[in-house]
């Protein structure tokens, strides 16, 4: 990159006041900002689901909704290294800006939720490539010792939305307006496309051109796509076909990645033994245990008779546990950051158990039932985010020489393939649970309490890795 991106030395210890020092506060909101787009899109898409199956209908279909988002989001994120290369960050977060603008429009007219399919699918786009642009330039702009920070703080971003797209969505949700969140959107994405073009800098990258891996995107896709495939039949058979057809693919993916040189992922990321392979398996099983949240706003309504906007908020618990942990401890340094790691993912499994035990359990008062969902969920989220930042510093430290580029892309391609994944087999789960059949309160009791038991397998999995990692 060119002298504007000159960086500074601070102690080890630097602070926050660092992050924010000089130029460097300009470069953190640019990247904040389209992450925070981003976020609240998301949050705002999941508030105002319940209305739009009530208006348009597709309730199994339900889950498509963010499988489409993020599927999209990942193509976003892969080619991100080369837009960012070829354009510059000016231009690439102004391409980014558009897609999400025009997906954004779409889902606002859309008369179907087959249009509304649609339009996910191209806002995911620019939403995949602004979330990856922010995350790959931190390697780019800032000094090593103040990763963690804008780390912290892009996540901390999350919490802005965590407020803002439920607020947006339930409060149009609740007057039975909500194409006109959508519509907030397109005022938010002109605001950070005037933003962006001011504060980013215009340069080009002068290294090569990374190439887009478009075969194993292709299957990575699929992999995806074929598990929600599965998920809309009733058929349990269909439902597993789906599962295996998936397993199929990846691995003929991580085939394809062991002998060629363009990669989704740096080299040793599929290898467990590894230090790189076994933080992003961390990384991955955390994202999926979070994909519980894409169906808690239908469980809060359906089940507890809440408003969209309660239900909104009640979904975000995880996005502000995540977002209060990751500010607060990513200034940990040296032996306490693997302490930190084990503790989250311990907090995550005692969530999403205690989430399962307080569905199946329906003897407790509801306004002490209200408190506890609202407590397993906001630890589930204070478990990720407290060692967050420091695996995603660990891919930047462990990537191999020469491939730091693809190591800063590579973060959002596995947590949105993670989130891909999660939020297909959240909707298989809860369709074998009868959330469509019998439906109703007890189908989405009986899906609840499955998808809750289901998903708890994952940060023990987690456990499993980083404990086998503690020992060698």
């Amino acid at each position: 990159m060119s002298p504007t991106h000159q960086k500074k030395s601070f102690p080890e210890t630097a602070t926050w006041k660092a992050l924010f020092t000089g130029s460097n506060g300009i470069k953190a909101i640019a990247l904040a900002l389209g992450v925070m787009l981003h976020a609240t899109n998301i949050y705002l898409a999941t508030t105002v689901m319940p209305s739009i199956i009530k208006e348009i209908g597709g309730l199994e279909y339900y889950a498509w909704n963010t499988t489409l988002f993020v599927v999209a989001s990942i193509i976003g994120s892969v080619i991100s290294a080369n837009r960012l290369a070829l354009l510059g960050p000016r231009k690439a977060y102004q391409l980014a800006i558009i897609l999400f603008f025009l997906g954004s429009l779409v889902c606002a007219y859309a008369p179907s939720m087959y249009a509304l399919l649609i339009g996910r699918f191209i806002q995911g786009l620019g939403g995949g490539l602004l979330f990856a642009l922010s995350y790959a330039m931190v390697r780019i702009v800032f000094d090593k010792i103040l990763w963690s920070r804008a780390m912290a703080l892009i996540s901390g971003m999350w919490g802005i939305a965590a407020f803002s797209g439920p607020f947006i969505g339930g409060l149009f949700a609740e007057n039975n307006q909500w194409r006109w969140a959508f519509g907030t959107l397109l005022l938010i994405s002109i605001a950070i496309f005037i933003i962006s073009s001011i504060i980013l800098p215009a340069d080009r990258s002068k290294n090569n051109i990374p190439l887009i891996p478009y075969l194993k995107l292709i299957l990575l896709v699929l992999a995806a796509l074929s598990v929600s495939v599965g998920s809309i039949f009733e058929n349990i058979l269909a439902n597993l076909l789906g599962v295996i057809f998936a397993l199929i693919l990846l691995y003929i993916l991580i085939i394809t990645e062991t002998k060629s040189t363009v990669r989704l992922l740096p080299t040793g990321a599929y290898n467990l033994s590894s230090p790189l392979g076994a933080t992003y398996a961390v990384m991955t099983l955390l994202t999926i245990a979070t994909s519980i949240e894409i169906f808690v706003p239908y469980f809060a309504q359906v089940i507890n008779g809440f408003s969209p906007l309660e239900s909104g908020y009640l979904t975000v618990l995880i996005a502000l546990g995540w977002t209060f942990s990751s500010l607060l401890f990513s200034g940990v340094k040296g032996k306490s950051v693997a302490k930190i790691i084990r503790l989250g993912t311990l907090l995550m499994v005692i969530g999403l158990i205690g989430l399962t035990w307080i569905t199946g359990t329906k003897n407790h008062a509801a306004t002490f039932s209200l408190f506890l969902n609202c407590l397993f969920l906001f630890l589930i989220g204070v478990g990720i985010g407290m060692g967050w930042p420091h695996l995603l510093t660990s891919v930047f430290t462990r990537a191999p020489a020469g491939e730091e580029e693809l190591a800063s892309a590579s973060v959002t391609t596995v947590q949105l393939m993670a989130t891909a994944f999660g939020a297909s087999i959240a909707g298989l789960v809860s369709n074998m649970g009868g959330i469509t059949e019998p439906g109703g309160v007890i189908g989405a009791q009986n899906a609840s309490l499955l998808l809750y038991g289901i998903f708890s397998v994952a940060p023990l999995l987690a456990m499993v890795i980083l404990l086998k990692k503690t020992t060698k």
